[in-house]
């Protein structure tokens, strides 16, 4: 069996956590524009609307999460208990409890599943609702009062904990040193579950009081990832400048910063200029007591702009500005310096793989996907080969199931379209934890790979770049190839 490493691990434990507030963006979103709106240093203040602040952050926004993770877990009756759960920690402390919610939440659901386990078969004929919903509610009862009077303080002494270590940071001017985290993290997927888990928490404490924090934007500013693209734009060589510009936009204006992971990949030492950027866009922010309402999700400009309050729009614009100038000159320098030659670039080497094995008849990506089927097969059980004229549902994955995975499906499907090979087939993103059992084929990066291995027993395709990799140009060469050959593919609906 294939170990798994100790990256995917944590890009599973920190995927969770995401997943968790990741369909709750929307409420996050809409809590920050009513601070930014209506509290008294807001756009328009008002007593009446701005009363919703303090409850939605202290109760909605944690219990939406408490619900979501328990739902994960165990379902919807897993949703209940992890929401009732979540209320006695919420009660139980003083400060929003975000990091609470997302610890009592899926024990709601574990407790929940046990619960019905304990009680399958065991039950008398006519008895079932009564006996699952007082079984339910006592647990319900005792996870509340177990948050109330230790899993809450608890979590809040975490909670204060590395408050206390990084306003100690921010205060001596030590906040910049943080960019040594967060590059390596992000360009390893772990920063959505750094950011939301820990960071969201800070800020949401932050921004309560001051109207605005600054613990929104270190995770989240596109400025190193800015630099480092226009580099590529001017000075890279071959295919990865070529395909630079569309990087770029996707990246300042989408969000979608794991566009540029791919040219940190292909030159590791990318990640020195990408640190030094955001260590100076953090401390730029920081002079100028720059800060966001919430958390931008995704962290393009436009959700950047729009959560930044009255009279910070220079200082949120200048420490993006900074993190870009300093990132731009650093990769530079080391493109100029880099002796690879055009033929020796990672994009080129790719397109000329995708050739040598589009000239063998067989799809790289297929036999990629095989080989991995054939190998998980001694492991965890069959595996079904795939077979591309029988291919029906092809799942794009990513960490957090709305931005790179959402961008590449949609472009897939629109070649698919533009194709007219779309007719049965379905192609559809999700967050590597929900990956639906019934997908034929996953779609992700290769360094999330290991993570859906844990657990799908599918083929993957793993990809370097969800826009126009060379293994999925080769998947649609194959589908064209199977279409003119006449061959009518058992395809239906999902």
């Amino acid at each position: 069996m294939k170990n798994i490493s100790i990256r995917a691990r944590m890009q599973s434990f920190g995927g969770f956590l995401t997943a968790m507030v990741i369909p709750n963006i929307g409420a996050f979103m809409a809590w920050g524009f009513i601070t930014a709106l209506f509290i008294p240093a807001g756009w328009f203040p008002n007593k009446e609307f701005g009363s919703l602040v303090e409850p939605m952050i202290r109760y909605m926004l944690p219990m939406l999460v408490g619900y979501t993770g328990g739902q994960m877990v165990g379902g919807k009756r897993g949703a209940v208990i992890g929401t009732v759960g979540t209320m006695g920690v919420i009660v139980g402390t003083n400060v929003p409890m975000l990091l609470g919610a997302m610890a009592m939440g899926p024990l709601g659901g574990l407790v929940s599943k046990q619960i019905d386990r304990l009680l399958e078969d065991r039950i008398p004929a006519g008895l079932e609702n009564v006996v699952q919903n007082f079984a339910l509610g006592i647990a319900g009862m005792v996870l509340a009062l177990l948050g109330y009077e230790f899993i809450g303080p608890f979590m809040l002494g975490i909670t204060n904990g590395i408050a206390f270590a990084i306003d100690g940071l921010l205060k001596t001017g030590y906040l910049p040193t943080l960019a040594l985290l967060i590059e390596p993290t992000r360009v390893l997927f772990l920063n959505n579950a750094i950011d939301q888990a820990i960071f969201y928490q800070l800020g949401m404490k932050d921004a309560a009081v001051n109207g605005s924090s600054i613990f929104f934007m270190v995770f989240a500013s596109p400025g190193p990832g800015l630099g480092l693209l226009l580099a590529f734009c001017i000075f890279g060589k071959g295919m990865a400048k070529k395909s630079a510009p569309a990087a770029t936009i996707i990246h300042i204006f989408g969000g979608i910063h794991e566009m540029y992971f791919p040219y940190v990949y292909m030159k590791p030492l990318m990640i020195l200029p990408l640190m030094l950027g955001s260590a100076v866009g953090i401390e730029v922010f920081s002079l100028m007591h720059a800060g966001l309402v919430a958390g931008a999700t995704p962290g393009s400009i436009f959700a950047f702009m729009a959560l930044t309050p009255p009279g910070k729009f220079l200082a949120t614009l200048s420490g993006i500005g900074a993190a870009a100038i300093v990132t731009f000159i650093g990769a530079s320098i080391v493109l100029k310096f880099d002796r690879s030659t055009e033929e020796n670039d990672s994009f080129v080497s790719s397109q000329d793989q995708m050739k040598s094995t589009k000239e063998a008849g067989m799809s790289e990506a297929y036999a990629a996907a095989k080989r991995e089927s054939q190998g998980t097969t001694a492991a965890t059980g069959s595996v079904p080969a795939v077979n591309v004229g029988t291919l029906r549902f092809i799942a794009f994955a990513c960490d957090a199931g709305a931005g790179s995975s959402a961008m590449g499906a949609t472009t897939f499907r629109k070649k698919l379209q533009k194709a007219g090979l779309d007719e049965g087939i379905t192609v559809r993103h999700f967050a590597i934890e929900s990956i639906p059992d019934h997908a034929d084929l996953v779609v992700v990066h290769q360094n999330l790979a290991d993570r859906v291995r844990m657990s799908k027993n599918v083929p993957v395709i793993e990809i370097k770049n969800y826009l126009g990799d060379p293994k999925l140009e080769t998947l649609l060469e194959e589908l064209r190839e199977q279409k003119a050959s006449g061959a009518t593919p058992q395809l239906s609906d999902v």
